[in-house]
């Protein structure tokens, strides 16, 4: 039984590492190869939402809800996997990022627009 005071992220982490060596995978899973896997999966994640208005974006489809599921955590996983193996820490460098976001974009100056933070 798993710890349930782990950090779900690092449980997460470790039950892909645990799956991957029951496998004999780790060989296979270098930051490389990872990428491109992540990148299959954000492809099957696009291809649910291709041809939808943004309205049935919004509203998806309750029959194809359990893709979606699936899709999503198949990109999340990938991305902790790789993060595991290049020893990001995932929570560190989204709370930088997002520190690094709010004064590349400041409130004031993009308010409702698209513009990119080189155009403000």
């Amino acid at each position: 039984m798993k710890d349930i005071t782990t950090n779900p992220i690092e449980r997460l982490q470790s039950d892909m590492a645990e799956f991957a060596k029951e496998r004999n995978w780790e060989q296979f899973h270098n930051p490389k190869n990872l990428v491109m896997a992540l990148s299959d999966e954000v492809g099957e994640l696009a291809e649910l939402f291709q041809w939808l208005t943004p309205e049935q974006a919004e509203n998806f489809p309750a029959e194809k809800r359990q893709a979606l599921e699936h899709e999503l955590a198949d990109v999340q996983l990938y991305l902790l996997r790789i993060a595991d193996r290049c020893g990001v820490d995932l929570i560190a460098a989204c709370d930088e990022k997002i520190a690094h976001n709010r004064a590349k974009y400041p409130v004031d100056k993009c308010y409702g627009s698209t513009k990119k933070y080189t155009e403000l």
